[in-house]
């Protein structure tokens, strides 16, 4: 299998198990705070990883340089996750989807700000069709609110995480320095998990640990296992791989995957004047991978 194919590969699956924590998240947002919990689940993330990479290729001395770099990339995607959790508070799984489908045209734009990636015709066709879609399913199919431009407080908050997502992508590939993947990703959530903490400290301590939801605690862990550390690894391996728009093109479907959750749980799909927008964002992806 070609690097690219790899790339690929890995999108596919982020895609799957990003769509989990919109689904989980939702139903736990309001049960614990937000910086507590990613900060937690950071350490969990790093501790798998961990012991990944010291089964595997081990820590190379070199990648123990720099070390602001993994406070960067850590930072960046912590508070992604944070402002992720704050959203969902208020914005239905499936429109916060939505938002999330903007990060490739924000990827794409911080791709040539950072490493002077080129966007072709194409791709901007299918940037415009996904970002189209996006804000179909953000405003719910109401054209009173798409003409008032009536964001919700939720989604709102989620778009400011989605552009720190932007910017680590292209981010991750500017700072590498040939370290192994795993090793790579370990520092990423050790950086996000220092950063967290600190910050998060007086809410870590108002916790209850002992009182939360059985929810709370299977959200954790999915989160920490699958949409924190795997998450990361299968995402550094596509940014190195791909260049940053087409590494974020898969988020488009995220909403369909967050339906799939949903309905899944027993709960009722959308309308099908946002499944429309849903439909566009899917376009958008074949587009850009066709320019393969």
């Amino acid at each position: 299998m070609s690097p690219a194919h790899q790339g690929h590969v890995a999108m596919l699956l982020f895609s799957a198990l990003v769509a989990g924590s919109f689904s989980l998240g939702a139903q736990v947002a309001n049960d614990i705070d937000p910086v507590a919990l990613n900060a937690i689940r950071f350490w969990i993330a790093a501790s798998v990883i961990g012991v990944a990479a010291s089964v595997t290729t081990g820590v190379p001395a070199k990648a123990r340089r720099a070390p602001w770099r993994y406070i960067i990339l850590g930072g960046l995607f912590g508070t992604y996750f944070v402002l992720m959790f704050e959203g969902l508070k208020t914005a239905p799984p499936v429109s916060a989807a939505a938002v999330f489908t903007l990060t490739p045209v924000l990827s794409a734009a911080f791709g040539w700000l950072l490493l002077r990636q080129i966007m072709t015709p194409r791709m901007a066709l299918a940037l415009s069709i996904g970002a189209a879609g996006a804000l179909w399913v953000i405003f719910r199919a109401d054209f009173a609110a798409l003409r008032a431009f009536a964001i919700g407080k939720g989604e709102t908050i989620y778009f400011f995480g989605v552009i720190c997502h932007a910017i680590y992508t292209p981010m991750v590939r500017k700072l590498n320095r040939g370290e192994p993947v795993l090793v790579f990703t370990l520092g990423t959530l050790l950086g996000g998990a220092f950063i967290l903490t600190i910050y998060g400290l007086p809410a870590i301590r108002a916790t209850h640990w002992d009182q939360l939801p059985a929810l709370v605690w299977i959200t954790l862990m999915y989160l920490a296992v699958f949409a924190s550390a795997a998450s990361v690894l299968l995402l550094q391996i596509a940014s190195l791989r791909l260049p940053s728009a087409k590494v974020m093109a898969y988020t488009y479907l995220v909403p369909s995957w967050v339906i799939c959750w949903e309905v899944a749980q027993g709960r009722e799909a959308p309308q099908s004047l946002v499944l429309f927008g849903v439909g566009l964002t899917v376009v958008a992806l074949y587009l850009l991978l066709r320019e393969e």
